[in-house]
């Protein structure tokens, strides 16, 4: 399931949490090595926000990164500039406060109490009058000051992590270009505006001398001329050509990669926009034209099952999805998730039980997918195990931020639940949970 349009039903303003396979394994694969080398453990989550500004931040164990800074980005390595910097900050401590008070908060307890954002739900589903388009999904939510307030870093450590980032990229033979490139964009912005333009948003103040600093420490490395490899980067223009059709509309793709209107990452484009906005039999044949061209990309089969989903053909669109699944070295929750969608919509009875084990499985590595819950309560619900439904109920609920209505499903599956039983105790977490007050922005 890809990105998903966003969910007005749960919208508190303008901030928003994008899940998505193909775009979740390649920011992962940029800062592994990053993380790596500033010694951090491989626990950090990455949370990608649905904002077209360039910015990135951290909170606790998590680092914050807008979907304006990928598709911005023209090369991973400005990417993987910023996500060094980050690092910096984490690796620092510079939050240290916060981390200890959030550590253990799931997502959207930290987003709701830090970004200001209300609720949270993972989207979407083919066939469903509360989703604009199937996908793995983009979260609503908003509160732009606390998100401000929560970015204010001080100027000394933006040094520090400046410094620790250049360290970084050097242990990983990276070039510090595309980081001081995008600093360099930063500053641009601040000379041409006329007014004090806050490049990072507010967090990040981008003085001359910084710039100077950054750029003698960026060119003085053995690696500064070093590029991408090939393969990533054509990883990077899908990951913005997709970006760039589901947040900009239909020819977004094509302005982005107009220079090179023959290229994959356009075709995926192409793809990706006639699934969403032409005929399902034309973005058919292009995904399947995809899936040609790279038959080991899962990305290409997600695709295809999303068509296939689209067109109301669920049993076509598991096998694309169950080809996901496979060929995923990243062992995704979101396409387990998805193949269990596609087998509930079968309507073949034994058909439940296989998608009750596949969306568990995607739940056991991504705890945090509040759809996957739903899918799991509509199944256990049609196999009739009431219980387990009310459970999966409470625990999206849960996860989505509707913590009243996750205490209320909580309490009817306990009802129904053996004392002590592991349902029984993780309804009575739920029912116990403290509700975090809201910050006003």
């Amino acid at each position: 399931m890809g990105l998903a349009a966003a969910m007005p039903a749960q919208a508190q303003g303008n901030v928003s949490v994008v899940r998505d396979a193909e775009i979740e394994a390649l920011v992962r694969d940029y800062a592994r090595p990053i993380f790596k080398a500033a010694g951090l453990k491989s626990n950090i989550d990455i949370i990608l926000v649905n904002d077209p500004g360039f910015n990135a931040f951290v909170a606790g164990r998590r680092m914050f990164i807008n979907t304006g800074a990928l598709m911005q980005s023209e090369t991973p390595n400005e990417i993987i500039g910023v996500i060094a910097h980050e690092a910096g900050h984490l690796a620092g401590g510079h939050q240290e406060r916060l981390r200890d008070q959030i550590a253990r908060a799931q997502t959207m307890a930290i987003v709701a109490s830090l970004l200001g954002i209300g609720a949270i739900a993972a989207g979407a589903a083919a066939n469903s009058s509360e989703l604009a388009q199937a996908g793995g999904g983009i979260v609503m939510g908003g509160g732009e000051a606390a998100r401000r307030s929560l970015m204010g870093y001080q100027r000394t450590e933006e040094t520090t992590a400046d410094r620790s980032a250049i360290t970084y990229l050097e242990a990983t033979g990276q070039s510090a270009k595309g980081m001081l490139k995008t600093f360099q964009r930063f500053q641009n912005a601040l000379s041409l505006s006329g007014t004090r333009v806050d490049p990072y948003r507010i967090s990040h103040p981008m003085p001359r001398e910084r710039i100077a600093n950054l750029e003698a420490l960026a060119t003085g490395s053995r690696y500064f001329d070093v590029e991408d490899p090939p393969a990533l980067q054509q990883r990077h223009d899908m990951m913005r050509a997709k970006i760039a059709v589901y947040t900009q509309g239909q020819s977004a793709a094509a302005r982005l990669f107009r220079k090179a209107p023959q290229g994959l990452a356009n075709q995926y484009g192409d793809a990706m926009a006639t699934y969403l906005y032409g005929n399902l039999r034309s973005a058919q044949k292009k995904t399947e034209a995809l899936v040609g061209a790279q038959p080991k990309n899962p990305y290409f089969h997600e695709l295809l099952g999303d068509v296939l989903m689209k067109a109301n053909r669920p049993g076509q669109a598991a096998e694309a999805y169950r080809d996901a699944v496979r060929l995923d070295s990243y062992k995704s929750g979101i396409l387990r998730i998805a193949l269990g969608q596609a087998l509930i919509a079968t309507g073949d009875p034994a058909s439940l039980k296989k998608a009750v084990s596949e969306i568990n499985t995607g739940l056991e590595r991504d705890r945090e997918n509040a759809m996957g819950y739903r899918y799991l309560a509509q199944a256990y619900g049609q196999l009739g195990q009431i219980p387990e439904a009310d459970l999966a109920s409470a625990e999206g609920n849960f996860y989505a931020g509707r913590y009243q209505d996750a205490k209320v499903f909580a309490a009817r599956a306990q009802a129904k639940m053996k004392r002590g039983s592991p349902g029984w105790v993780r309804a009575q977490d739920i029912i116990n949970f403290k509700i975090p007050s809201k910050k006003r922005g």
